[in-house]
Order: structure tokens, then C-alpha cells, then sequence
């Protein structure tokens, strides 16, 4: 979503992620990204996410009440 032309997945699937609290599902998301350490992909998604501000947009929408950057993970099978 942040560019014109989609390029193919570059981190192994994760997982599907659903919360009604934005800021709680994109910093999830985000940890998990952080967590994966053994991906070769983990890196270039890294740099995308940091070249574009991703965590500080993160912490501004928390600080101005959008929602919080607390979570719990539950995994559904």
C-alpha cells in the first residue's frame, strides 16, 4: 500500500492478524516483523517500514488517542 506497483511478498506469511484497535493490529504486526530474524526478506521489509516513518506513525496515532499500542497475541487454529 505504499507505492503504485505491488511488488511480490518478500517475508515468509506470518499469520493473519484481526483486532478492532488499528494502532494495537499494526504494532502486532509490526513485532512480528521484527521477531523474524531467520527470514532473508526481514531486512528489505525492515527498510521499506523504516524509510517511511512506519513505527513513528505508530507512536503519533497512539499519542493522539486512535488507539494503544498494547496487544495480545491469541492464536486460533
Amino acid at each position: 500500500d505504499c507505492c503504485a506497483v505491488a511488488k511480490d511478498p518478500c517475508i515468509a506469511d506470518i499469520g493473519i492478524l484481526v483486532s478492532t484497535d488499528p494502532i494495537a493490529i499494526d504494532q502486532a504486526c509490526i513485532d512480528l516483523v521484527y521477531a523474524q530474524v531467520d527470514d532473508p526478506g526481514r531486512d528489505h521489509l525492515l527498510k521499506r517500514i523504516e524509510s517511511r516513518n512506519g513505527v513513528l506513525t505508530i507512536e503519533a496515532a497512539a499519542e493522539l488517542g486512535y488507539g494503544s499500542r498494547e496487544y495480545e497475541l491469541i492464536e486460533i487454529e
